[in-house]
């Protein structure tokens, strides 16, 4: 732990598969602290931390949790129960039938949230229009609520035949499912996503229903451990909400801990990049899961994503994510083939090396067997978790004897296994979808990305890496980043030519949103900024693109918005075709709040007589042949202006830096590295 000051105080806390990250700043500098994760009760750790920090009674407290995330992806959310329009009770079974395995001919079963004697068909129908063509039978509700008591429903979805055109039926339900089911929370397709395509809106309003009751409770025993703090809930959007919208909007949290990392990289990388709109790829390698994304000089952001195979169509951070962290297994498969993750030792029993009964080697126990690990130096060589390389050995040593390879011959195998699936992800991000990552600032993070980063850039071609400060806990300082938000969308089906020649009609629809949103954060315009955009397609696709429109509407702003589609579509799809028509799908609106400081303070310099020669050696392995002694640097010797060559193995309290041969370093002001490939500038 680093204290550092004393002052005006917000409290980031980002939890993670391993630890709970703590990060406290005011307007002198920060403190860092982490934690093991508590997975039973998330809030236990976070209790568990504040009481062994100086924090004030009164803090704020900037939260980005994977309580949705885990409920999704597990399978063990809430009993829900799904209302809707007779003849769509089987949408979630159906769904797009798409072919995730293309030449498998058994595809996996699909499996629905709502098990198929708790979807339950309304007697009701409102046309393409927004007509209603037959009225809600109350008396047959009054019946299926009584179903849903007798079932014991823990949370109700509720999704109408084109509801997001008139929502009188949906409401009327909502009415009386206040009345007969008193305590149980519901959602609305209305509030969720007042959106076209049926089987996206009833799979997102599911979800919504699906973990919100999770949500809710955890939020609650939250607030009891936070007591007389204000709260704030990192959303996928990369947004912060207050904890009462979280409640409600639960869906909006799926992607709640990775997206506090970009906004977190992005305002760093503003400040040491000297740039407004820095080129930077992100490289989040935690305990469980390793989050990529790539920022081309704006924070990279999508309404539509897959989580655990359902799509979900709400405002988020564009990041890819791999089952490739410090905490997945290595495994030899049937073929005899070394395999690293997806599975992961989690927070419990955690690495071999963590000594808390895991048996299977990790990632994170081949780093210390290679020597890129120091046992006394884990988390700043305080003791709170001392690691055991005798076992780790012991466990890579049994992996190794299968593959009929030395110890260390595995442990590099298991790094480079693991490496391997993080180079695809940045493929993924980068030259798949039409960016050269030559030409992008590798920023690794998390406790174990700056472990990999030289290596993975070396193979991408990547010559430059910023290291942040505090790389272990950069999301959880995003969360102090981020601004307050709120995110609001409906449908607009029109040609863009009509809308142009009819700005008011999307004018109206701002209005609309603008009131829904303000509401949600509970402001005045004056206090908010305000983004809208656009969802447009060519005549004839099934998907689009979202471009931003300046506000207020105007007949200039909807016709540049259409000339921004014609230039997204050539960057996305390579091609763009300006003499096609060009439609609206949905308009969208965000409110934003700033939050505070937009980037961290310096901190007052450490006077140190430093110099890489007068450094202590130690042992590491980057070949199998044998261990390289290399400077062992402590982070806190690093100040303004040092330059240094490598190798070197730079140790910290919340991470470890490794830098090969080849790779050069500058401390900047922030103490932050700068590392490039084949200069020749040494200290």
């Amino acid at each position: 732990m680093e204290i550092t000051y004393t002052g005006r105080q917000r409290i980031g806390i980002d939890v993670g598969g391993t630890f709970t990250d703590f990060v406290i700043l005011d307007d002198v500098g920060m403190t860092v602290y982490k934690v093991p994760t508590t997975p039973r009760d998330q809030s236990q750790a976070i209790l568990q931390g504040l009481e062994q920090l100086p924090v004030d009674a009164h803090a704020p407290v900037m939260h980005g949790t994977t309580i949705a995330t885990n409920a999704l992806l597990e399978r063990r959310g809430a009993k829900t129960a799904l209302i809707t329009t007779r003849g769509f009770a089987d949408v979630l079974a159906i769904g797009r039938q798409d072919r995730p395995e293309l030449y498998t001919f058994a595809q996996p079963a699909r499996h629905p949230l709502v098990s198929q004697n708790l979807r339950l068909e309304a007697d009701e129908r409102i046309d393409c229009q927004g007509h209603i063509q037959k009225e809600l039978d109350m008396a047959e509700v009054r019946e299926l609520l009584r179903v849903l008591r007798d079932n014991h429903v823990e949370s109700v979805a509720v999704v109408l035949l084109f509801s997001f055109l008139n929502g009188v039926h949906e409401q009327k339900i909502a009415d009386m499912l206040k009345q007969e089911l008193p305590g149980v929370p519901f959602s609305l397709s209305l509030d969720i996503l007042p959106e076209y395509r049926e089987y996206e809106r009833t799979v997102t309003t599911v979800v919504n229903a699906y973990v919100r009751p999770l949500v809710m409770r955890y939020l609650i025993r939250l607030r009891n451990v936070l007591t007389g703090r204000s709260l704030h809930i990192m959303q996928s959007s990369g947004g912060t909400m207050d904890a009462e919208q979280a409640s409600s909007q639960a869906a909006r949290l799926v992607l709640s801990g990775p997206a506090g990392g970009i906004a977190g990289s992005f305002a760093l990388a503003k400040q040491a990049l000297h740039t407004s709109v820095p080129q930077i790829m992100t490289f989040d390698m935690g305990g469980t899961s390793t989050d990529v994304a790539l920022c081309p000089g704006r924070i990279p952001q999508t309404n539509e994503g897959d989580i655990g195979g359902f799509p979900i169509r709400l405002p988020a951070t564009q990041i890819h994510t791999v089952g490739a962290g410090g905490g997945s297994l290595a495994r030899v498969d049937v073929g005899g083939v070394l395999r690293v993750g997806p599975q992961s030792a989690g927070a419990l029993p955690g690495p071999v090396c963590y000594g808390q009964g895991g048996k299977v080697p990790t990632v994170t126990d081949a780093n210390l067997v290679l020597g890129r690990l120091i046992p006394s130096q884990f988390l700043g060589g305080t003791g709170s978790k001392a690691l055991d390389a005798e076992s780790a050995y012991a466990a890579i040593g049994r992996l190794g004897d299968r593959l009929h390879l030395s110890v260390e011959e595995t442990a590099l195998g298991i790094v480079r296994v693991a490496n391997a699936t993080m180079e695809r992800a940045l493929q993924r991000v980068s030259i798949e979808c039409g960016y050269d990552p030559r030409s992008y600032v590798l920023l690794p993070y998390g406790g174990a990305g700056p472990l990999h980063a030289c290596a993975i850039a070396q193979a991408l071609g990547i010559r430059k890496i910023l290291v942040p400060r505090y790389p272990g806990v950069l999301s959880a300082f995003g969360l102090l980043m981020a601004d307050l938000t709120g995110d609001a969308s409906h449908a607009l089906l029109a040609p863009l030519r009509i809308l142009a020649a009819s700005p008011e009609r999307v004018g109206s629809v701002i209005d609309q949103l603008k009131s829904k949103v303000l509401g949600r954060l509970g402001t005045k315009l004056q206090d908010v900024r305000l983004h809208g955009s656009l969802d447009l397609r060519y005549a004839g696709q099934s998907y689009e693109l979202t471009v931003p429109m300046d506000l207020p509407v105007t007949v200039k702003s909807v016709e540049e918005a259409g000339r921004a589609f014609h230039t997204a579509h050539h960057t996305r799809y390579g091609y763009s075709a300006p003499e096609l028509p060009v439609e609206s799908v949905a308009v969208r609106l965000q409110a934003a709040i700033p939050q505070g400081q937009n980037t961290p303070p310096p901190r007052e310099s450490v006077e140190y007589s430093f110099s890489i020669s007068d450094a202590p050696l130690t042992s590491v392995y980057f070949s199998a042949d044998r261990p390289l002694d290399i400077p062992l640097v402590h982070r806190d010797h690093l100040t303004d202006g040092c330059m240094f060559a490598g190798p070197a193995l730079i140790v910290q309290y919340d991470s470890t830096v490794v830098i090969p041969a080849g790779w050069h370093t500058q401390v900047d002001r922030w103490r932050n590295l700068h590392l490039q490939y084949g200069t020749e500038n040494e200290c």
